[in-house]
């Protein structure tokens, strides 16, 4: 097998329906969105449909939503901006955050001398929300909880109701990241009352560079780009049109075709598991990727019976059979250091050991399972 694609968390193949409709605008509208003349009305049309489009398919306004160049930018607009524009003085969050999160956060912690709590993470990875209550209880300033819906690495999901129901309770703001979620899970913006949310394309099977900030109505945040005034003023800068468009077929599709590519990506998921328990039984999955309620189906984290000495050779040795994987979250590629996530609750041997996440699309297959499955237990077995 020449090539194997198991890296679906990081980023996903664009959908051929989408890069058609990219290469259209592409082609066919040259304007400039904020241009008054007929070329840049048709631009502004496009942008504010999808716009309308994306925003029925969460069930909120067009207004709340801002696009942004992916999920890092509308994470760090708006925990930037609820700081400095709606005095919150105190951040709940955790260790297991992306680092679009954990970076924004440190710096805030520095330039505003913001406090920052960081919830417990219990041994299966997940958010202990007794131990968030108790924060919510104790805390005396206007306060923004900031925890991710799924987490990138291991897949462990957050029950958003029961977050949202202890910040309406304690008065505080909610911002998850739901950049793994938006695209693979039914959302209604409605019935969930998170104040602000993150997304990006990039993950559901559209083009990279494009991604969008829910910001609930009224909430009072400003800009944090500033120029020209697109985005209603929310951020300034030329709109990409195509970007914009492939974004909105993409997110389209997803929906459209959810039910049917979950039930398939799913039943790989458990053949997986399934085979690597079978061929690899001393591999431990990490977090709570094995339960299906309470992770996501796209991916699994496997901690693989290596011993240190041959730890560092997983990954380079999988590439070399053409499966492409991940150590943890790809924005960490090539770098040294391990997981924050996994360091954040596994055991000291476990730690020890190479982490691998494997994450699966509507395009993956069983003989691609196989396959891995195969060049794994190869590779211990050397």
């Amino acid at each position: 097998m020449e090539s194997v694609y198991f890296d679906n968390a990081a980023t996903t193949s664009i959908r051929p329906e989408v890069v058609e409709t990219m290469v259209g605008v592409m082609r066919d509208i040259p304007g400039n969105p904020s241009s008054t003349h007929a070329y840049g009305r048709k631009a502004k049309s496009l942008v504010e449909q999808a716009r309308k489009t994306i925003a029925k398919l969460l069930n909120v306004s067009a207004g709340e939503l801002v696009f942004t160049s992916g999920g890092t930018e509308a994470d760090n607009l708006i925990i930037n901006s609820v700081v400095r524009d709606l005095g919150v003085r105190h951040i709940i969050t955790s260790a297991i955050e992306h680092h679009a999160v954990v970076h924004i956060v440190e710096q805030l912690q520095k330039q505003y001398d913001v406090k920052v709590s960081h919830v417990r993470i219990k041994s299966c990875g997940s958010v202990d929300l007794e131990h968030l209550e108790e924060l919510l209880q104790n805390s005396d300033q206007k306060t923004l909880v900031s925890l991710m819906h799924i987490n990138n690495e291991i897949g462990n999901m957050l029950d958003l109701d029961a977050v949202c129901a202890l910040c309406k309770q304690h008065e505080a703001l909610f911002h998850s990241d739901m950049v793994q979620s938006v695209g693979h899970f039914h959302i209604d913006l409605q019935k969930t009352p998170v104040d602000f949310i993150a997304a990006s394309a990039h993950k559901f099977h559209g083009p990279k560079g494009i991604g969008f900030a829910f910001i609930r109505k009224n909430s009072g945040l400003r800009p944090l780009i500033f120029g020209g005034g697109q985005e209603r003023g929310s951020r300034a800068g030329t709109e990409a049109v195509h970007n914009v468009v492939g974004m909105e077929k993409a997110l389209q599709i997803s929906c459209e075709k959810m039910d049917v590519e979950r039930a398939q990506i799913e039943d790989l998921k458990t053949y997986f598991i399934d085979q690597l328990q079978a061929e690899i039984p001393e591999a431990n999955l990490n977090g709570t990727c094995s339960d299906l309620s309470k992770s996501t189906y796209t991916l699994i984290n496997v901690c693989l019976p290596i011993p240190a000495d041959k730890a560092l050779m997983t990954l380079f040795q999988l590439d070399l059979k053409g499966i492409a994987c991940s150590k943890g979250s790809a924005c960490q590629s090539g770098s040294d250091q391990g997981s924050h996530v996994l360091n954040a609750f596994l055991s000291d041997a476990d730690k020890q050991k190479p982490s691998v996440r494997f994450s699966f699309s509507h395009e993956n297959t069983r003989e691609e399972v196989d396959y891995t499955i195969e060049v794994l237990k190869q590779f211990i077995d050397k």
